[in-house]
């Protein structure tokens, strides 16, 4: 089973009690291995805080593979460094899988990981709040009578709004906006904004956004999908 929360491309986040559930169905089935994605541990909002599943019930740790990174939490995304932690027989063997088909991560990458976690954390609260405050002014301006339907994710810097009350309708620029993709293509094609639509990650009739960009970038965007939108008949 893999995991990944907060979550990409819709930005949900499992409580530790809603973990728990899924823990307690999980120790039913000792057959199981669990993959859990924890790179936007740090990226959780409205006072929420972050649960993973092997801390929610210590009896899955020996087959459960815990996974991170510094990409989203300290924007060392260029660095290419991630980490994980799970039973020892598996690391072995993904390190003996990767040095032999990768030429693996500079010591620069790696020296410059460590400093990032060992140093000073206190700009991640301040952080949380820029992109809380992103979060919320992209989720107002979508569902401002555009005919979009966008929930208020809990964590990661994505949104996943719903284009399905668009999809049969023609666009201003003549296109036929017959799924999901058409949408994200037209929209492209006749302003410039740059989606990704909801079938590549699984579910049609959706589109992700990511509102990690400035503020002045995010309300052009906005501004732009609004028109787009209310130009669809």
């Amino acid at each position: 089973m893999i995991l990944n929360t907060p979550s990409n491309p819709t930005g949900a986040a499992y409580t530790a009690a809603e973990l728990r559930g899924l823990a307690d169905v999980l120790l039913r089935h000792p057959q199981v291995h669990i993959l859990t994605d924890d790179i936007y541990e740090v990226l959780v909002y409205d006072g929420g805080s972050f649960a993973t599943l092997a801390q929610v019930e210590p009896a899955l740790m020996p087959r459960t593979l815990t996974m991170n990174g510094v990409s989203k939490s300290h924007a060392m995304t260029g660095w290419r460094i991630g980490y994980c932690t799970g039973p020892r027989p598996l690391l072995a063997a993904m390190t003996k899988l990767q040095g032999q088909s990768t030429s693996n991560p500079t010591s620069i990458s790696q020296w410059a990981a460590v400093e990032a976690l060992n140093g000073p954390q206190d700009f991640l609260k301040d952080w949380r709040k820029v992109f809380q405050a992103r979060r919320d002014l992209v989720v107002a301006g979508l569902n401002a009578n555009t005919g979009l339907d966008c929930l208020t994710p809990e964590g990661a810097f994505y949104v996943f709004p719903s284009c399905q009350r668009l999809l049969g309708k023609t666009s201003a620029g003549g296109t036929t906006l017959a799924s999901d993709e058409d949408f994200v293509m037209a929209l492209l094609e006749e302003t410039g904004v740059a989606l990704v639509h909801g079938a590549a990650f699984g579910l049609p009739g959706h589109f992700r956004l990511s509102y990690a960009a400035s503020n002045r970038e995010l309300e052009e965007a906005i501004r732009r999908i609004q028109g787009f939108c209310a130009g669809i008949h």
